[in-house]
Parts: C-alpha cells; structure tokens; sequence
C-alpha cells in the first residue's frame, strides 16, 4: 500500500511531461512522474530520436534525441519520484480528496494529476499493399533511429508531410539518391521546408502511389502507379521509408473519468478536465485552436503546474517569472 501522498503528478515522460515535472519543481512542489515505457522521451525519443526539430525555442536545430537528453537532465535536477514501466489504470477519488492512481506496480498517492500522456500507444500506418514481411527492417523502414542506417543508399521515402519531407532533407546528404513518392502534387508541409525540398536534389514522383514492392536480390522493385492516370514507374532502390504518420489509441483515458473528445481530454484554459484538480497538457489536451506541438505543450506545462499549486494552496502566490524561481 501507498503511504506517500505526492503534491502533484505526472502521468507521460515524453518532452511534456518531463517539462511539467521540472516546472512543479521550480515551485518546489513534491513531483512523481510516471512513465508506461521502460525509458523517458515519449514519442520524441522512442519514434523520432534522429528527426531534427525546428520548432523549439532557443535552437535553431535539435534531434529528438538530443532533446530528450536535455530534458532528462532538466528534469531530474529538483529529484522528483521518477517510475517507468508503470502504466496507470484508473485514477479514483478517495475521501479525503486525494487520488490513488492504479497502476500495473504499486498504486501512487497524489493530491492533483497533470495528464501529459500524448498521442497514447502508436503504431505505423503500414504501406496498402502486400509484401514479404521480411523485408521490414532490412529494405522497409517505418521508424529512424539512425541516419547512417541509409549512408550510400539508393532511398525511396514514401509521404507528402513534415515529417516525410524533413526525412528526405536529412538523409539525401549522406545518400547516394532520395527519391521522394507523394500521391499529390502538393505537400502538407511547413512551406520553407517545400522550398528547400524543391531546391534540393531529391528526385520527386508526384502524384504517384506504390502498387507493388517485390525483392530483387539485395535491393527491391517499387512499381509506382499514377493517381487518376495510367503511367507507371519504377524503382530500384536499396531502402523504402514509409512515412504515412501512425494510428494512435488512449484507451486508458476512458477509464480516468475526464470528458473525452475523440482520443483527446477536453480542458478549459486553465488545463482543467472535467475532474477538480486533473489537468491535461501537450497532444493529449483538447481545446479551441489547440496545436499539437511540443512547443505549445511548454506553454501549457507551467499553468497545468500553477493552477494545480493554486488549486492546492488558494492563499500562497505563485511565482510568475522563471528569475525569482531557478537558483
């Protein structure tokens, strides 16, 4: 049994989350920090761990994975309760207007929760044609964990969006050729990043879709088939890169108790769900205009934590500006 009872909680250890905990911190409130994974980094560092991030404050350029380093270091500097491989379950109200979070180890005390558990459990949305499963991870690639994974190859990288388009942009320096696959002849990209990509030497097939892949030795065939027309191309390449984004699920959140919007936790601007003292940040949170960007979930972050502090202690006055807290 728990007999600890934590000031605030943080369900999710990717970049939000781990942002939340080290801003409860600042606060110098008691912090768990809860992680369903055997690591921190979330999607960041799990699914993206070399995709470079363009949209973070204060850099330029950073990899997930350098990002979820720093944020580790961050994080760990105030020594909250930090448990992975601990999936929470259910979150109950108890009398005295604590929760006791279940979870898959032992259950966890805390007088407020902060929600930063993302997109949920992803999966690859998987090419739609039929292929020898062998090939994956050896010519068919859906995740990148390392660039140097294609130094010297021919690459073939299927997609029109951010991500798909950033991938090409990478990997086409250290390629022998990248040839980029989208079924328009628009992307669904930020418009610098078109342009860079149109200026690049990537060799771009718009609009085509894949109709076969079949192996040919150490390398494979891609037959491509042109959408609303009857042309027909092919590639020999030595790797595919599918980039179709990933099908999400958050089945947890329907046995928390907080009001639901599709896959997503409904908040007002305060971060607030349905449940008294329960906040939602970052990808998780639904509300007008929501972005799903990190950077908006560090915005979010520091008022989940300050109204929950708020909520917790009505007379004290938190804080406004990160120079009267840090030292």
């Amino acid at each position: 049994m728990a007999t600890h009872t934590y000031e605030i909680t943080v369900i999710g250890g990717g970049p939000v989350g781990m942002f939340a905990a080290f801003y409860a911190g600042l606060h110098a409130a008691d912090v768990a920090l809860v992680e369903s994974l055997s690591d921190l980094g979330g999607q960041t560092g799990n699914l993206y761990p070399a995709k470079v991030l363009y949209d973070i404050g204060g850099f330029p350029g950073i990899s997930g994975q350098q990002l979820v380093e720093q944020l580790q270091k961050q994080v760990t500097h105030f020594k909250p309760t930090i448990k992975t491989a601990t999936t929470v379950t259910a979150i109950n109200r108890l009398d005295d207007g604590t929760y006791q979070l279940d979870t898959t180890q032992e259950p966890i005390l805390t007088k407020t929760v902060i929600i930063a558990t993302g997109g949920g459990a992803f999966t690859p949305r998987r090419l739609a044609v039929d292929y020898d499963p062998a090939l994956d991870d050896k010519n068919v690639f859906y995740f990148v964990r390392d660039l140097a994974t294609f130094d010297g190859d021919t690459v073939a990288i299927a997609g029109g969006g951010d991500s798909a388009i950033d991938w090409a942009l990478a990997i086409a320096p250290r390629a022998k050729q990248v040839n980029l696959i989208h079924r328009r002849d628009q992307f669904r990209a930020l418009e610098s990043s078109v342009a860079e990509l149109k200026a690049s030497p990537v060799q771009l097939h718009t609009p085509f879709l894949i109709e076969s892949v079949q192996a040919a030795g150490h390398q494979i065939d891609i037959t491509l088939k042109q959408v609303r027309g009857e042309a027909k191309r092919q590639l020999r390449v030595d790797k595919l890169l599918v980039n179709y984004g990933f099908m999400s699920e958050n089945k947890q959140l329907r046995s928390w108790g907080v009001d639901l919007d599709r896959n997503a936790i409904k908040v007002a601007s305060t971060m607030v769900t349905s449940r008294q003292g329960i906040y939602a940040i970052g990808d998780v949170a639904s509300y007008p205009g929501k972005l799903k960007l990190i950077a908006s979930g560090f915005g979010e972050a520091p008022i989940a934590v300050n109204e929950a502090l708020s909520f917790l202690y009505p007379e004290r006055r938190q804080a406004l500006h990160s120079s009267q807290l840090y030292h």
